[in-house]
């Protein structure tokens, strides 16, 4: 299944994200702000059209987030499988003395 990756930030600046399947129907949606990562509920709205919307509920301001998208301009979503196999950075690894 193809996951796509639509993104915005809401009022109060905090990075809202959604991923999408291969028909644009939220399976996930997530908050960012200062460092801390929240879930944030998400739905499409129109998801059939080219042109369609996506509603998140912001959980740092409480906001319902509304914003419009182009299909064509969305961007491929690493699988999960992919994030949690990738190796950590070597500047996060701990150097023996």
């Amino acid at each position: 299944m193809n996951r796509l990756q639509a993104t915005s930030r809401c009022e109060c600046q905090a990075t809202l994200t959604a991923v999408l399947d291969d028909k644009r129907h939220v399976l996930h949606g997530r908050a960012t702000r200062l460092g801390a990562t929240e879930n944030a509920p998400a739905h499409s709205i129109g998801a059939e059209r080219e042109s369609f919307d996506l509603a998140w509920l912001c959980p740092f301001c409480g906001r319902n987030t509304l914003r419009s998208f182009y299909a064509g301009a969305l961007r491929a979503a690493p699988a999960v499988d992919e994030l949690a196999a990738s190796p950590a950075s070597p500047a996060l690894e701990a150097k023996a003395p």
